[in-house]
């Protein structure tokens, strides 16, 4: 059983689901920061890979799901800008790439050593992902952006190839599927999940203590 401490510990621990692949996982990336900073959360970083999340329940990319569904997508897409514009995120560039494999990226967030390195990392590697459009699964490309903001590139790189951080990845992802994740951004406080950068108000609401 937890103790009172241990469970109030809990509920201000919020879990963030991430794959670096998912455009909206950096649209949620910035404001759950100043949520963090506001609330006085602890956040926690769980990489997982979305590919497989997709296979395991049978989920497709918006775009991809929604393509014969009419309005659907140009109405996505309008949301989408209002979201950037609302925060300010003039350098965001969809990928041309997307939907592209992340299994390089993800296993190099879960070799970082600890926590502050792994959320150091994701800092580092959205914007170029995301503003810069690097070919992710380019080692040689990646490990210039890691060296360039001052990781120990060879160590993670070498590291993706670890047999203990790939099943480490897909256990995370098998992890977040059983609990009822489906899509990135997926968070977890206390026991209770929420989807989408949408939600996100919502989640504040409930780290201060009002109604989720």
């Amino acid at each position: 059983l937890y103790s009172s401490a241990a469970s109030d510990v809990y509920k201000r621990q919020l879990e963030y689901i991430f794959d670096l692949a998912a455009p909206n996982g950096y649209l949620a990336w910035y404001p759950l920061k100043q949520i963090i900073a506001r609330t006085g959360a602890q956040l926690v970083v769980t990489p997982v890979f979305l590919g497989g999340m997709h296979k395991l329940t049978g989920n497709d990319p918006p775009m991809m799901r929604d393509a014969d569904v009419k309005g659907k997508v140009p109405y996505a897409a309008l949301e989408f800008q209002r979201f950037l514009d609302r925060h300010g995120m003039d350098q965001f560039r969809m990928h041309p790439a997307l939907p592209f494999n992340s299994i390089l990226l993800q296993r190099v967030l879960v070799a970082a050593s600890d926590e502050a390195e792994r959320q150091a990392l994701v800092e580092a590697l959205l914007p170029a992902v995301w503003e810069r459009n690097i070919d992710c699964g380019d080692a040689e490309v990646v490990g210039a952006e890691l060296a360039a903001a001052g990781f120990d590139a060879e160590r993670l790189l070498t590291a993706t190839q670890d047999p203990g951080v790939k099943a480490k990845l897909a256990d995370n992802t098998e992890a977040a599927v059983a609990l009822g994740a489906f899509g990135i951004p997926t968070f977890f406080v206390g026991g209770e999940m929420w989807f989408g950068k949408e939600r996100l108000e919502q989640i504040e609401a409930y780290l201060g203590g009002g109604r989720p």
